[in-house]
C-alpha cells in the first residue's frame, strides 16, 4: 500500500528528530497539499519566503541571477524539503529564486504557523535546528567542493552522492549547479568512468 504525503513527511521528520505525539498533531493540520506547473517560479529574489515545503513529486531548484547568467544553488525533490529557508527564517527578501523544473507536488506550511509551533513545542524547535544544522553541513561541504575540487571531480561527488540526478534533472542546470559551462559538462559525461 503506498503512503499519503502526510505519512512520508511524518517519516522523513522523524529521520532526523522524533517529536511528540502532541506536537505532530498539531504540525500535520498545518501542512497543505499544492500543485505547481513545469517552470513555476514559487518565490521571486526580493520577495520572503512564505512557507515551508516537502517534496511530494517533482523537481526544484534554487538559483541567483547575475549578468544575465543562471547559478544553480541548490535542487530538491521527492523526499525533500524545499523552499527559500534565509528568507522564511530571517524573514527578509530572499537574494534568489526557487522554481519548479518539473510539474511538482508539495506540502507547504506557512511561517506563521511553522514559527508558531517552534516557539510551542521543543521537540519542534529541536527538529528545526538540527535540519538546519544538516543543511548548513551540506552547504559547507558543497563551498569546499566548488572552491577545491576540479571539474571532474566535482562531477564524480555529485554522481556518487546522487546518481539518479541524471535522469531527473536537465544537464544544463547540473552543469550549473557544478559551476562548469554546459560545454564541459557534456564532455564531462562523455568521458568520466564511474
Amino acid at each position: 500500500m503506498q503512503k499519503d504525503g502526510i505519512h512520508i513527511l511524518k517519516d522523513s521528520i522523524d529521520a532526523v528528530y522524533k517529536v511528540s505525539d502532541e506536537a505532530w498533531q498539531e504540525m500535520s493540520v498545518c501542512w497543505h497539499e499544492v500543485n505547481y506547473s513545469r517552470k513555476q517560479l514559487l518565490t521571486r529574489a526580493g520577495d520572503l519566503e512564505h512557507y515551508l515545503y516537502f517534496v511530494l513529486d517533482g523537481v526544484q531548484r534554487a538559483y541567483v541571477t547575475k549578468d544575465e547568467k543562471d547559478s544553480t544553488l541548490v535542487f530538491s525533490y521527492k523526499g525533500s524539503f524545499s523552499g527559500i529557508v534565509d528568507s522564511l527564517m530571517l524573514q527578509q527578501p530572499s537574494i534568489y529564486q526557487l522554481e519548479t523544473i518539473t510539474k511538482s507536488r508539495l506540502l507547504r506550511m506557512h511561517y506563521n504557523d511553522f514559527n508558531r509551533l517552534l516557539n510551542k513545542y521543543r521537540c519542534i524547535e529541536t527538529w528545526g535546528r538540527v535540519m538546519l544544522t544538516i543543511a548548513l553541513s551540506g552547504t559547507l561541504q558543497r563551498n569546499i567542493e566548488l572552491l577545491s575540487f576540479t571539474a571532474e571531480e566535482k562531477f564524480r561527488t555529485l554522481l556518487q552522492r546522487s546518481p539518479h540526478v541524471l535522469n531527473l534533472i536537465p544537464h544544463k542546470y547540473l552543469a550549473s549547479y557544478i559551476g562548469v559551462d554546459p560545454a564541459t559538462f557534456s564532455r564531462l559525461l562523455s568521458t568520466v568512468k564511474l
